[in-house]
């Protein structure tokens, strides 16, 4: 466990892991050329949880998917490690807002499904998939296939698998919209505590406001399409936070500017 994962300040002034330079994006048709990013430079710091928060369709998944090497920016440089993505960096863990899982498959041989794919030992991984189902609260589920578990349940696998081979990046794409309020509320909380844990250096994008705030040390605010950096906010809390945190003044008056810049776009209306 590194001190840097409970300090937000350090984690932003440290060396830069990733690191986004005037990306654009870019989709040609025959119908005319959509921009779906413009002029995205940021950087993310070792071991820093980002928080990336913008209307749907302002290029946020597609941010991601080009820090991922799954698409490749029309303009601009991403780096991890100070090296051009090209493909799918190496060091890398992505999880997505639907698990992926392998019905055929049970749970341990679904978090160990990118040890065959690198054909690697299974049985050098095994005791840490293990490891990874007791910190996410699947221990004693190991041996149950994916339609037995709920769906909150199949979402903490897709976190084991992504984290199994202890990436020092890892990419989070709305991971927790589909699942319900309270189902939400724990996951957060296990996700703060695997990273805090790990320290590693997370890219998570979400459409939620209060979110964003509890798990970031900064929220990204982009702009509707073309995507653009509208605003970058340093999330000055304590770690490890719990729920309560959101009844205080300080978290309020985070998610009321954020709310604020939307309705200033005009995405959400003024009470």
């Amino acid at each position: 466990m590194g001190a840097v994962a409970f300090d937000s300040a350090a984690s932003i002034q440290g060396s830069h892991l990733v690191e986004f330079e005037n990306v654009e994006k870019i989709y040609r048709s025959k119908r005319g050329d959509v921009a779906a990013l413009q002029g995205i430079t940021m950087h993310i710091g070792e071991a820093e949880f980002l928080s990336v928060l913008g209307p749907s369709g302002c290029g946020k998944s597609t941010l991601l998917r080009c820090l991922a090497g799954l698409e490749k920016p029309s303009g601009g440089d991403i780096r991890v490690g100070g090296k051009s993505v090209s493909g799918p960096p190496h060091n890398l863990g992505v999880v997505f807002q639907r698990d992926i899982l392998m019905e055929w498959r049970n749970v341990i041989q679904n978090v160990l499904l990118p040890v065959e794919a690198r054909r690697l030992r299974v049985a050098d991984w095994r005791e840490r998939a293990l490891q990874l189902l007791e910190l996410l609260g699947l221990r004693g589920f190991e041996n149950r296939y994916p339609y037995e578990l709920s769906g909150g349940m199949r979402q903490r696998v897709s976190i084991c698998r992504a984290l199994l081979l202890n990436p020092n990046l890892l990419l989070m794409d709305e991971p927790f919209g589909a699942l319900d309020a309270m189902t939400r509320d724990e996951l957060n909380i296990e996700l703060q505590r695997v990273w805090i844990e790990d320290a590693k250096t997370v890219f998570f994008v979400t459409h939620s406001i209060p979110e964003a705030v509890f798990l970031g040390n900064r929220v990204v605010v982009m702009s509707p399409s073309p995507g653009r950096i509208l605003r970058t906010i340093t999330v000055d809390l304590p770690r490890p936070r719990d729920l309560s945190v959101r009844e205080t003044p300080e978290f309020g008056a985070y998610v009321r500017e954020i709310r604020t810049l939307f309705q200033e776009m005009g995405m959400l209306r003024a009470r």
